[in-house]
């Protein structure tokens, strides 16, 4: 019989004092509120997301299984089948520009014509800073002014640039939302404070819940350096060779493949078969 909520908040309770950790701090690990932890192990939350329990799991550094011992989750979380591949492959991580969405070279076209400015002086002017804007470095006034100033103009907002000529690339949205459905999933992303969520909010990146979001303005690296790829690792809780990283940067995936990562690279120029092969990278194992 299904365990009610306020068993299964019990249970979560049970398992966080075994381990030594104080709310507080298993929210950090999860990245979680402290109101929704406290919530649910007051069986005050009737549905938690299944998305939620997994980063519980994760962050205590337990299966779901062993989480939910011999209870069987509530009928409204038990809708998850996750999965291993033929490969080993527990986890998937996903880059977002360039394989969840399409923009650079349609926001560069904007603003060169809107300024009067030839496109390859706005591209370079934005690769100039993009790196350092990623890393956190710049805040995004910084790098406004900064981008401004180098293509002669007396001020941009990048962000609203980017975000208008953001494309969400369909065939990968709807890879994402099944992926999420059989394995744990996240996102792995060199992106400027902010970006990430006004792209979720526009319905440019798939508005799930993951169990990791690598966000590289948060943590001050980027890809391909090797701390954001041992972060990921750390956040996904499993082994280096339980996970599979999509991306469209060859040097990207070079890095995670001496990590011990599997890789597929991503070609947005041609998605349809893209999607073909890494839903063939995704079959389950037989076992």
């Amino acid at each position: 019989m299904a365990m009610d909520e306020r068993g299964l908040g019990k249970q979560l309770q049970s398992a966080r004092q075994a381990a030594g950790l104080t709310q507080q701090a298993l929210c950090q690990r999860a990245n979680l509120s402290f109101s929704t932890l406290t919530k649910i192990e007051r069986g005050a939350i009737k549905s938690p997301s299944i998305f939620t329990i997994q980063a519980i799991a994760t962050a205590l550094n337990m299966s779901l299984d062993a989480l939910m011992g011999n209870a069987s989750l509530p009928a409204s979380l038990a809708r998850r089948d996750l999965r291993t591949t033929k490969s080993g492959v527990r986890f998937v991580y996903f880059d977002v520009n360039g394989c969840l969405i399409r923009f650079y070279q349609r926001a560069f076209g904007q603003i060169a014509e809107k300024y009067d400015i030839p496109s390859d002086v706005v591209e370079t002017a934005f690769w100039h800073y993009n790196d350092a804007a990623c890393r956190g470095e710049f805040t995004t006034d910084d790098f406004n002014a900064a981008f401004a100033k180098r293509i002669g103009i007396p001020a941009i907002d990048w962000a609203d640039y980017y975000l208008a000529a953001a494309e969400k690339i369909t065939e990968m949205h709807e890879l994402v939302k099944w992926t999420a459905e059989h394995y744990r999933i996240g996102l792995l992303t060199n992106i400027m404070p902010g970006l990430l969520d006004g792209l979720k909010a526009l319905d440019k990146v798939p508005a799930i819940k993951y169990d990791a979001t690598i966000d590289s303005s948060e943590l001050g690296t980027i890809k391909p350096e090797a701390a954001i790829y041992a972060v990921a690792e750390e956040r996904a809780g499993v082994p280096a060779s339980e996970i599979l990283f999509i991306d469209d940067t060859k040097a990207n995936l070079t890095a995670a493949e001496a990590r011990g990562w599997h890789v597929i690279w991503f070609d947005y120029g041609r998605p349809e078969e893209s999607v073909v092969e890494i839903r063939k990278a995704l079959e389950p194992s037989n076992n």
